[in-house]
C-alpha cells in the first residue's frame, strides 16, 4: 500500500495541476486530480503558488480549510465509488446526487461524512466503521 507522507501528497496534487495546466504527459491518477482541482478554482492559484503553500498548517481553529485535505478525500471517495466500498457507498452516492440534483454537492456530503468516520476512528483508534459511513450518508438525503 502506497502512504504517502503529507508533503508527497501535496506536491502530487500541486504537480498534477501544474502537468494539466502546462499540457504535460500525465498519470491517470494525476489526470483524476487535475480534474477534482478543476472543480475546485478558490484553490487554483495556491497550487500555483505552491512554494508559499505547500508547507502551510492549515488549522480548523483559525477556520482554514485544508484545500490539500479537502483534494486528497476527493480522490479517496472516487476511489470508494469505482469499487465501491464501503459496498452500498455508489448507491448511496446515487441517492444524494439525485437528491441534490449536483453530482459535486452529493460528492462533498460523501466527504463530510467520511471526514466524520476517519475523525471517529482516530478518536478511538479503531479503523473507519463502514457502517456509521453509510448510516451517516443516508441522514445526509
Amino acid at each position: 500500500m502506497f502512504t504517502p507522507s503529507r508533503d508527497e501528497a501535496r506536491r502530487f496534487l500541486i504537480d498534477a495541476w501544474r502537468k494539466h495546466r502546462s499540457g504535460e504527459p500525465a498519470s491517470d491518477l494525476e489526470r483524476q486530480a487535475a480534474g477534482l482541482i478543476a472543480l475546485h478554482p478558490e484553490y487554483h492559484a495556491m497550487l500555483e503558488a505552491p512554494h508559499r503553500h505547500v508547507d502551510r498548517d492549515f488549522v480548523p481553529e483559525g477556520g482554514a480549510v485544508n484545500p490539500f485535505l479537502h483534494l486528497s478525500l476527493h480522490l479517496a471517495v472516487a476511489e470508494q465509488l469505482a469499487i465501491d466500498q464501503p459496498p452500498g457507498i455508489r448507491a448511496a452516492f446515487e441517492r444524494l446526487r439525485d437528491a441534490r440534483g449536483d453530482t459535486h454537492a452529493a460528492l462533498h456530503a460523501i466527504l463530510e461524512c467520511l471526514g466524520e468516520v476517519l475523525w471517529q476512528a482516530q478518536r478511538s483508534g479503531t479503523p473507519p466503521d463502514g457502517t456509521l459511513y453509510l448510516d451517516c450518508l443516508e441522514r445526509s438525503r
